[in-house]
């Protein structure tokens, strides 16, 4: 077994920072104009070529999420369905629109949602659904908008952990009805926060430009060249949603260094899935790493104790891990007594994220694995 430094702590996620970005930060300081700006308009060019269609930034994913369903016209009385194994983030967006989140189950397969199983769950009060991407996978997205036309469905994509993952052969977000994306501290690239919105729907673009500043109508034009109105209207509900110009100028050069980014994650997924495949007790979700960009790497356990067990295991070498995600039906505020997923509820307690970022090389995944195998191999 190859050992790592003595005290190095390999850690699950980080952000993953160069020069460039901090003389960015600098050069927006400089000129003391740090709200939304020139900057933010470049970043929002800069996406917008990326995936081929229009992009809107905004002060975080969750924000992303929340304007892209209120914008949709979702709101008080109205259900979106959603697989209950993703972050919170997904059903507070829901929830702030005054709509019902509506837990759904996963497929066993992907960890994605069960567009079968969203179907039992339709009611008159329908109104949306939000395939979650997890891990940058995206599931059965065909079958999901066929199933969302057929019941005259809306379909927000929440792709925060697919940034740059493409499905035949378009990058997530240039196809479709509307994506959000993260860009927060440990995503597949950064504005230290922020997130954006991604859709072909002029409407929509228009509104969540208007309701990321409070609803203040066409204040973007003004923001971008430096200016504020003074003199406006407001028709619908706003929020402080933009995003800064420091965050952007953190984005513009993520997007620099995208390509060895999404490189090094797929390489280092790829070593995992070798060092991992028919290892005994653990599997490894079935992806095509020349397609997908992964942000987490996830492995489900045969058995419910194994992930505990494995977790204090990698701790004792200094390796950190994580569990993704916690059931939203399991949460005070979102809990559903006696409800039927009995995926999530099964896989949940098996699933562990191990290590996965830019700033790991081989030796460290081979590391994580040699650990992770010789615990295996003892029980």
């Amino acid at each position: 077994m190859e050992s790592i430094e003595e005290n190095k702590m390999i850690r699950l996620s980080k952000s993953c920072l160069s020069d460039a970005e901090k003389k960015a930060v600098i050069g927006v300081l400089d000129r003391e104009f740090l709200g939304m700006g020139s900057e933010v308009q470049q970043f929002e060019r800069t996406l917008t070529e990326f995936f081929g269609r229009p992009a809107v930034c905004v002060s975080t994913g969750t924000a992303a999420l929340h304007l892209a369903l209120q914008a949709a016209g979702i709101g008080q009385g109205d259900e979106v369905l959603v697989q209950s194994l993703t972050y919170v983030a997904s059903f507070q967006a829901i929830s702030a629109t005054g709509a019902k989140a509506v837990a759904c189950d996963i497929d066993t397969e992907t960890f994605c949602l069960d567009w079968r199983d969203a179907e039992k769950r339709l009611t008159p009060n329908t109104k949306a659904v939000m395939p979650v991407h997890y891990s940058g996978g995206v599931g059965a997205l065909d079958e999901i908008y066929l199933f969302a036309k057929k019941y005259g469905l809306r379909v927000i994509e929440d792709a925060a952990h697919a940034f740059g993952t493409e499905y035949q052969n378009v990058r997530v977000g240039g196809f479709g009805d509307i994506a959000c994306f993260s860009f927060d501290g440990i995503k597949n690239i950064t504005s230290g926060e922020g997130g954006c919105i991604v859709t072909d729907d002029q409407e929509i673009l228009k509104k969540v430009r208007d309701a990321r500043l409070l609803g203040v109508e066409k204040d973007t034009e003004k923001r971008y060249s430096g200016e504020r109105s003074w003199d406006f209207d407001v028709n619908e509900k706003g929020w402080r949603y933009h995003m800064s110009n420091i965050m952007a100028a953190i984005g513009i050069e993520q997007l620099k260094h995208f390509p060895v980014f999404s490189d090094k994650r797929r390489a280092l997924a790829a070593q995992y899935d070798q060092l991992l495949l028919g290892t005994k007790g653990v599997r490894v979700i079935n992806h095509d790493y020349g397609k997908v960009v992964p942000h987490i790497y996830v492995v489900e356990f045969n058995e419910n104790t194994l992930r505990d067990q494995a977790r204090r295991r990698l701790s004792e070498h200094g390796i950190q891990t994580g569990v993704h995600y916690q059931p939203n039906h399991w949460l005070s505020q979102y809990r559903v007594r006696d409800l039927d997923v009995r995926h999530v509820d099964e896989i949940y307690p098996r699933l562990l994220t191990l290590p996965l970022h830019p700033d790991l090389d081989e030796k460290d995944v081979t590391f994580v694995c040699d650990i992770l195998r010789e615990y295996l191999n003892e029980i």
